[in-house]
């Protein structure tokens, strides 16, 4: 319970039973659902089995009638086979609508509330309530149950916010597996309006219940910075979808909430533009639970693909970090012209054959180790990707081969000597002998066997000479060798990708039942092959470039990472959200060239959110004093809303582990949500054994997998090993400092040299 989706409120003490109440109560109507579901496939079966005995009477008119109604049932079967899995996934609402027109799925269409549904004394009546979903399912009366999410009933949930509510009063999220509910998520649309429902107070989960509580403060300054809130986000979410809209804004602001809900946004104002797809890209993978809940996978053709930036090429998921040094090395732009020679010295095998002996027309012909090597080289001067050069290095060596001959000479007739010439080429290349040697000389190569290739410190330091030092080769290659990828290391395959090239994958065979192959009935009906999940899934996989790209914390893309993305948006529309105050990147400036590369020459509306609504004003004081010293004159964004509750420092005493397990229980007993503790990347697993026993609401995690993350406590262990970790280990440690949405706590070594009072000289004034 680590994500932004499942943070408890910090003014509300009994929130968890809240919560659980909510989610029983969207698990009753999700029961329901599936309950119809079931009647309306035994209904699509007992049609198909009917129309099977009407084709027993034999008449011309009884065999269409059958083949009529098992096309129609069929279609319908395979509907609900394919939408069965995971489609809930939102609700919203609503009051009285200003007309009363009912849409076919039983829901009323109005857009704007009806006069008189807000009282004056800011009180209204819930009048509807829809369910979003994938299709629409009607009940046995024909009130909908869920709402198909491309039917007009459903705008409001994708076009509404606080700004511009209309019927709103509530929207949630649902997330859901399977038949289970497994969380909500709201966002109350007015927050100054009291709206009962079914005589209680209207419920509002996760991050909504605190701007809920921000709105109805009784200042009318706090309800002021309510609006300044939501006039920005709405800005940024209503923003043209043409070019590059760029997000800046510090912890707390909100910045990735409203990026992904404008995308959803987007995708529904005009789904047609958006068919290519909707990539989202979250600097981890702990990150991407949270926006798969925000932002859902609409519809049944996978428009939207949420990824870490450790899982963009497909069949490799990263699951090792690099050290500081390591991903420095791997990450910068030096490391593109490493790639560059490795993928054509991966050519270069100690096993490669260094001779070509071969019999045409009679004759053996031989190409020693100078001629082979004179036709690479040759062959590599072209600019193609190294393996579609594989046929311009086949042609290089006929022609040495036709040439060693002599045989060009015969003849002065150009038709018989192209005749030749022909003969000679298809003598040579129906040869074992030449179809194994160029096999063996110039194989097929893959992104993954050049990485390998790299773990070979002597290969590597040919390839990286004078772009890494001896230094950097050895522990590049030493990192090569492990069981397992980095997010550097994905960077890396994709770039060697682009520059290998790679054959078309085959078509998967379709499948077809043999009874239905037997009947004749897979000319009438759809195939069902796969899942909706299974088909969105495979298309989102399969799709290389997308028509709009979402990139998440873009300040910790590194130059390769922004080459990597960029490929997937060639001819895309970007929202690109990020903090540059938080980046973990060495080098900010040269990934900010790489990024503007990856963007080309789009145009840039850029958008600032300014309000810290998440952490109390006591926490954003002291992290903005790391801010000082990690960017000077920086401006962290100002804070809302204070509890009363100064950080806690503590300072170890007899052993580093037991402090940080004591005051982790501490915080257990003081929050009801979640506590995360922060440590530097190389401590995560001790760290993770000194917490063993506190239960599932403690979560230990290394510095660079905090971001983007929040926690009700939070608990971070000697920030200046954080700091020291790397050249950007005080942005780092800014990050660290603001995860926790009440307290915080703050535990010194030795090597913080904290004072009297326990705080560590960083934090100090």
């Amino acid at each position: 319970m680590a994500a932004q989706a499942q943070q408890e409120s910090a003014v509300d003490p009994v929130h968890d039973s809240v919560r659980d109440r909510e989610i029983r109560v969207e698990q009753e109507h999700l029961d329901r659902v599936y309950r119809r579901l079931e009647e309306k496939i035994h209904e699509a079966e007992f049609l198909m089995a009917d129309a099977a005995r009407r084709g027993q009477v034999g008449t011309p008119g009884a065999l269409a009638e059958r083949d009529a109604q098992v096309f129609r049932a069929g279609v319908h079967l395979n509907r609900l086979h394919n939408e069965y899995e995971d489609f809930l996934f939102g609700r919203v609402d609503l009051l009285l609508g200003k007309d009363g027109k009912k849409g076919p799925d039983g829901a009323y269409t109005a857009v704007e509330p009806a006069d008189g549904a807000v009282r004056p004394d800011n009180t209204a009546d819930i009048a509807e309530t829809l369910h979003i979903g994938r299709m629409g399912v009607l009940d046995e009366d024909y009130a909908p149950l869920v709402i198909d999410w491309r039917a007009p009933a459903a705008a409001p949930f994708y076009r509404s916010t606080p700004v511009d509510p209309g019927r709103v009063v509530r929207r949630r999220v649902i997330r859901s597996k399977g038949r289970r509910v497994l969380g909500v998520e709201d966002d109350l649309m007015r927050p100054e309006l009291t709206a009962p429902l079914d005589g209680h107070e209207l419920a509002v989960i996760g991050d909504g219940a605190l701007m809920a509580a921000l709105g109805r403060a009784r200042t009318h300054t706090m309800r002021d910075i309510v609006a300044s809130i939501q006039a920005e986000q709405d800005l940024v979410i209503r923003a043209p979808a043409a070019s590059v809209t760029y997000v800046e804004g510090g912890p707390g602001t909100g910045k990735t909430a409203v990026a992904l809900h404008r995308a959803a946004y987007l995708l529904y104002q005009d789904r047609r533009r958006y068919a290519g797809g909707i990539l989202i890209v979250s600097p981890t993978p702990l990150l991407v639970a949270y926006t798969e809940g925000v932002l859902p996978s609409l519809g049944e053709e996978g428009q939207v693909a949420v990824r870490a930036i450790g899982s963009l090429v497909d069949g490799v998921e990263a699951t090792l970090y690099d050290s500081p040094s390591v991903a420095r090395a791997k990450g910068s732009y030096r490391m593109l012209k490493v790639l560059r020679k490795a993928a054509r010295g991966a050519l270069e095998r100690s096993d490669a054959p260094t001779r070509l002996r071969v019999v045409a027309f009679g004759r053996r012909l031989e190409l020693e180790a100078e001629d082979l090597a004179a036709v690479r080289r040759s062959a590599l001067g072209g600019t193609a990707p190294v393996n579609l050069l594989r046929p311009r290095a086949r042609k290089l060596l006929l022609d040495a081969l036709w040439e060693r001959s002599g045989a060009a000479g015969r003849h002065s007739d150009p038709e018989l000597a192209a005749e030749l010439r022909s003969s000679f080429d298809e003598d040579v290349t129906t040869e074992d002998d030449f179809i194994a040697f160029l096999d063996a000389w110039w194989p097929e190569l893959t992104p993954a066997a050049v990485l390998d290739a790299m773990a070979d410190e002597k290969r590597l330091g040919r390839w990286a000479r004078r772009v890494l030092n001896p230094g950097e080769v050895r522990k590049v290659a030493r990192s090569l060798k492990r069981d397992g990828r980095s997010v550097h290391d994905v960077a890396m395959l994709d770039e060697l990708q682009a520059l290998l090239g790679a054959p078309a994958r085959p078509r998967r065979p379709r499948v077809i039942d043999p009874l239905d192959q037997l009947t004749g009935l897979e000319e009438l009906m759809p195939v069902r092959e796969e899942t909706q999940r299974e088909r969105a899934e495979r298309l989102a996989q399969e799709r290389v470039e997308y028509a709009h790209v979402i990139v998440d914390e873009a300040q910790d893309l590194t130059p390769m990472q922004w080459r990597m993305v960029g490929r997937r948006g060639r001819h895309a529309t970007w929202t690109v959200v990020g903090d540059p105050a938080q980046s973990s990147w060495s080098d900010p400036d040269e990934a900010a060239q790489a990024r503007d590369e990856a963007l080309g020459t789009r145009p840039r509306r850029r958008f600032e959110l300014t309000v810290n609504y998440r952490n109390p004003a006591e926490i954003a004081e002291l992290a903005s004093k790391v801010l000082a010293l990690a960017m000077p004159g920086s401006v962290s964004p100002r804070a809302v809303r204070s509890t009363g509750v100064e950080p806690r420092f503590s300072v170890v005493a007899e052993s580093l582990g037991a402090t940080v397990r004591a005051e982790a229980a501490r915080l257990l007993d003081r929050v009801d949500g979640t506590v995360g503790v922060v440590v530097a990347m190389q401590r995560r697993e001790e760290a993770r054994r000194w917490l063993d026993g506190l239960g599932d609401r403690v979560v230990a995690l290394g510095s660079l997998e905090a971001k983007g993350l929040e926690y009700d406590a939070t608990i971070v262990v000697s920030p200046a090993e954080i700091a020291d970790e790397s050249p950007a280990g005080l942005r780092v440690l800014y990050v660290a400092l603001t995860r926790a949405t009440q307290q915080l706590t703050v535990v010194s070594a030795e090597r913080d040299e904290p004072d009297a009072a326990g705080v560590p000289d960083l934090l100090r004034d």
